[in-house]
């Protein structure tokens, strides 16, 4: 397939979560290096699918690296949940509030960030407006880019209004208000579907939070139960994964056939090797902030993937405490 800019693939990036360390070693093992203050490759572009920030020790390091490849046309980048999040949690409402109630669990997601960008104001700010422009979804040259979910009746809704794919103010403001259109659309594509566990029962997950739903996936043509649409890393309690789904849970999730175009996702906390889940599916985020893997795929126009285009590194447990002669000084 031809690709546009004269270009012979993409490199699609999993979740960063502020492992800037470990990002800049795979785009050096990827074959990108810098010049003028950017990560180049002579023949390749980036693909970032979200999730820049949070939890990770170098988050301004990793949003330096992602938006500059950005702005100087090296890389592209879909919008992540955790971007969203920064967003919301950092708009007032009308009512002198924010958009995101400043929740525990919330001021517990965002905290690394506001505390690596606090000394940096300004630049926290700049940053928030360049979330903004950020799209929540690509199709280009043959490939979609999507963090979560994607779902095409929402895409089309949400291309009515917004061609370009990118949120505006009002958007924002409308997505943080459960059951309007913008919530569901955002809410599908950045975090993906949910069923909620029957009988108060919880997920006690990897990452400290309980939950009360379970993430699904979106690639099984007739679902029967829960354990064929369940795509998390954390098991569902007792023998949930053979509980027989309702007909009102199996509307309430998305396909995406195996005709269509490949797809890259992020945002599952997979873990282990990385595999395929589907043939035209691959899933990037390998918990790199967990000490796991963070994972690209070499993508060159095929319309079936395949396991060996991944490239990946561990994420060193020395990530915060050891410098890299590579890193970008940006301060």
């Amino acid at each position: 397939m031809a690709m546009t800019d004269n270009i012979e693939g993409y490199d699609l990036i999993g979740d960063v979560h502020g492992c800037g360390a470990t990002l800049a070693a795979l785009l050096e093992k990827l074959g990108y290096h810098r010049r003028r203050g950017v990560y180049r490759h002579p023949r390749r572009r980036v693909i970032f699918l979200g999730d820049l920030i949070d939890r990770g020790p170098r988050i301004r390091l990793a949003v330096t690296i992602a938006r500059r490849m950005v702005e100087a046309g090296e890389a592209h980048i879909v919008m992540g949940n955790h971007e969203y999040n920064a967003l919301a949690y950092c708009r007032r409402d009308p009512d002198g509030g924010f958009l995101r109630p400043h929740t525990p669990r919330r001021n517990r997601i965002i905290k690394e960030t506001l505390e690596q960008y606090s000394g940096h104001l300004n630049e926290w700010d700049d940053t928030l407006a360049w979330f903004m422009q950020l799209p929540l979804f690509l199709e280009l040259d043959g490939l979609r880019v999507v963090h979560a979910c994607w779902d095409q009746a929402l895409i089309d809704a949400f291309r009515r209004d917004h061609p370009d794919g990118r949120i505006d103010e009002a958007f924002l403001r409308e997505s943080a208000i459960p059951g309007t259109e913008a919530f569901a659309i955002l809410d599908r594509l950045t975090r993906g579907s949910h069923l909620t566990l029957p009988n108060n029962l919880e997920v006690h997950s990897g990452d400290g939070f309980r939950r009360r739903s379970f993430r699904t996936h979106f690639w099984a043509k007739h679902p029967a139960t829960y354990g064929d649409v369940v795509f998390q890393p954390d098991n569902l309690p007792d023998d949930l994964e053979l509980r027989v789904l309702s007909d009102n849970e199996r509307a309430r999730l998305s396909y995406y056939g195996p005709d269509e175009p490949p797809l890259f996702i992020g945002h599952y906390w997979c873990e282990g090797i990385p595999a395929l889940p589907a043939p035209n599916v691959a899933c990037l985020d390998y918990s790199a902030v967990k000490f796991g893997r963070l994972v690209a795929y070499r993508w060159s126009g095929e319309a079936r993937l395949d396991a060996d285009h991944f490239v990946w590194l561990k994420v060193p447990r020395d990530e915060q405490a050891m410098p890299r002669p590579w890193e970008i000084d940006f301060d």
